[in-house]
């Protein structure tokens, strides 16, 4: 049994959480609803105490000789906010410390979730996801919202996700603790597993994943970035049928717009350099690293505050700007590199290829495996209209050490995953 607070701050989700509330109660926790004022418009006092069994207060002047405002926070073992408006956000991204749920915050040192939930414009804007990005880096476990209908006939991201779900990621937080999967900093997002997408495929039940997706964007300045084609399908899809074969998985997604696949731990990052320090710090521990997001190679050499005008030249108005690049760290080999005599973990290399007058697709990716040295090498063909993007993907899979090769494909991209897979669990 564990000890929850259960904070509600005045959205119309706020009906939501009495049946989260319901699911914590009858799962034997000990529950303390703590609202805001706000949040009592919509669901009142009596509700909230008929279903936690509890008296509940939103100031801090209440039961003053207990210390509420700091006993709480000291005495939980896990913390959530659902719903979390943009308002209750931006003030617990800001330490500021107005009635009980806040002072909450600033005491707790259990793992804290929060599931924010407000209109799309609202959870879009840069003050939110600025303040979003600011509890994430702190530790917080924020659970994006989901997309559909909101208040009146408006729809969009900045639903509450149901309870259910909500209710699955806090009892994996509790039995797994904030640092779990990965450090504080780099714990995101997570959503459960529904029955019907269960773990009836196996073979992966114990292990611990580490997955890349996506494509590193590297800025040139506030507007411009140096990128590439990849959607991160090929990546979720990884994630996905792993998460189904009972893995615990970490999935680091660099600029996608994916919605986080179920049982999963999604990491965001951006450039190549972010990808390369969440790596170093999932990889420890894990079983598998396959690294199949799309690294730029080179980034900018200078980054510059300002947009680049396009006439930036008085005296040639024609002249293009000069972009000087420097060189990328190298995650997979790094990875390689770093690893121990024990060849664990094992790691996969994905290799987007073209052929060309020096050798084939193939050709490229046997030296390419035989350069990085990592245990498997997935290889495909890139280019426009291959691919990127697309559904359905086909690739040669090559194993270290040998000529064997296996080709996979054209399939959708869960079947491609799914071979992957088999790959693995073979040297696993």
């Amino acid at each position: 049994m564990a000890r929850i607070v259960l904070g509600v701050s005045g959205g119309i989700a706020a009906y939501k959480a009495c049946s989260l509330l319901r699911l914590f109660t009858e799962a034997g926790h000990d529950v303390t609803v703590v609202p805001t004022e706000s949040a009592l418009h919509f669901v009142g006092a009596p509700t909230w105490e008929a279903l936690s069994g509890k008296p509940v207060a939103t100031g801090v002047w209440e039961s003053v000789h207990e210390v509420p405002h700091v006993r709480l926070g000291q005495s939980a073992d896990l913390v959530v906010v659902a719903p979390a408006t943009a308002d209750l956000v931006a003030k617990a991204a800001h330490g500021l410390a107005g009635d009980l749920l806040t002072n909450v915050l600033l005491t707790a040192r259990c793992p804290v979730v929060v599931a924010p939930a407000m209109h799309t414009e609202m959870w879009e804007h840069a003050a939110t996801q600025a303040n979003i990005s600011t509890l994430m880096e702190r530790g917080v476990h924020v659970i994006p919202p989901a997309s559909g209908r909101l208040t009146g006939a408006d729809t969009g991201p900045g639903r509450l996700p149901e309870p259910a779900d909500l209710y699955a990621v806090c009892e994996r937080i509790l039995a797994h603790g904030t640092a779990a999967v990965v450090p504080p900093k780099y714990a995101t997002e997570l959503r459960a597993i529904p029955e019907d997408e269960g773990l009836a495929e196996g073979g992966l039940e114990g292990r611990r994943v580490v997955i890349t997706a996506g494509g590193t964007r590297e800025p040139i300045d506030p507007v411009r970035f140096l990128g590439n084609r990849s959607s991160g399908k090929q990546g979720f899809a990884l994630a996905t049928v792993a998460a189904r074969r009972g893995a615990e998985v970490v999935l680091i997604a660099a600029n996608t717009t994916l919605a986080a696949p179920a049982g999963v731990l999604v990491v965001p990052v951006q450039t190549a350099l972010e990808l390369e320090t969440a790596v170093a710090a999932a990889a420890p521990g894990a079983d598998v690293v396959v690294m199949a997001a799309a690294v730029a190679d080179f980034r900018p050499a200078h980054y510059t505050d300002a947009k680049i005008k396009k006439t930036h030249d008085a005296d040639d108005p024609d002249a293009a700007p000069t972009i000087e690049l420097v060189r990328n760290p190298d995650v997979l080999a790094g990875l390689v590199a770093r690893r121990g005599d024990d060849a664990s973990p094992v790691i996969v290399g994905f290799a987007a290829e073209t052929g060309d007058q020096d050798g084939s697709v193939l050709d490229h990716a046997r030296a390419k495996l035989a350069r990085k040295g990592c245990d498997l090498l997935v290889v495909n063909e890139v280019g426009t209209d291959k691919t990127f993007g697309l559904d359905d993907n086909t690739v040669h899979i090559l194993r270290l050490g040998s000529s064997h090769v296996i080709d996979a494909g054209p399939a959708p991209k869960e079947q491609i995953s799914a071979a992957v897979w088999d790959a693995v669990q073979q040297i696993l």
